[in-house]
């Protein structure tokens, strides 16, 4: 079995979770769905900043990563989910408001109890709101294990020099730059960040994600050169 690492090094990634999971849910609950949407309840809830805190059904069934836990089809993803959803409502553990077409789920809090009530009084409207974009994704690494995993070893002046490379380009453009250097067998961080420099001022085209051979004599002739010729 594939070891799955889930505790962070880096403390951004780490949320809260109510010690009541562990002294009052876990030594009862007894059904795996209902335990995967109470934890997903959890993340999700504790990853939107603005008030009234809630999930929408729909949203839910968008997440590919969230559905892939219930099942091979979408049918058989579909019942699942409502069965967990409808098993932690029982167990009190999260509060269900309908409107439409539309289900919305609240946690059993003072907060989460006064939204619910709002919602039901008609106090306020979930469909004026915006849909929160958050799916469950793979855990990144962050810039220092980037380039620790494909460059080599940090010192000060490249933590301080990466720190600045984080503020000045995208975490996804940085990933695309060290692949490419590790692909071409360059990896000096020199290399990538010209990669980046010359994304930002002249943009991004489809020939970036080439790692031909073709490509390396290009770059070693052309405005890479005396990266690649080091």
């Amino acid at each position: 079995m594939k070891a799955i690492k889930i505790f962070s090094d880096v403390p951004d990634n780490m949320i809260e979770v109510p010690n009541a999971l562990f002294t009052e849910l876990l030594p009862v609950i007894d059904h795996l769905g209902e335990l995967k949407v109470t934890l997903y309840a959890i993340w999700y809830l504790g990853s939107q900043v603005t008030e009234p805190r809630f999930l929408r059904y729909t949203e839910m069934l968008k997440d590919e990563r969230l559905m892939a836990g219930f099942g091979d089809s979408y049918g058989i993803q579909k019942m699942a989910l409502s069965d967990a959803l409808q098993r932690a409502i029982n167990r009190g553990t999260l509060l269900c408001a309908s409107g439409g077409n539309e289900s919305y789920y609240f946690p059993r809090s003072t907060a989460g109890k006064a939204a619910f009530e709002g919602l039901a009084a008609g106090e306020w409207d979930p469909e004026q709101m915006e849909p929160f974009p958050v799916k469950l994704q793979p855990e990144r690494p962050n810039i220092y294990a980037l380039y620790e995993q494909n460059i080599g070893p940090l010192t000060p002046i490249l933590s301080e020099t990466l720190q600045e490379a984080e503020k000045n380009y995208p975490l996804e453009w940085i990933e695309d730059a060290i692949r490419i250097a590790v692909v071409k067998n360059v990896r000096t961080w020199r290399y990538v960040e010209a990669i980046l420099r010359s994304w930002k001022e002249k943009g991004r085209d489809g020939t970036d994600r080439k790692t031909t051979e073709e490509n390396r004599k290009r770059d070693s002739e052309g405005k890479f050169g005396d990266y690649v010729n080091r």
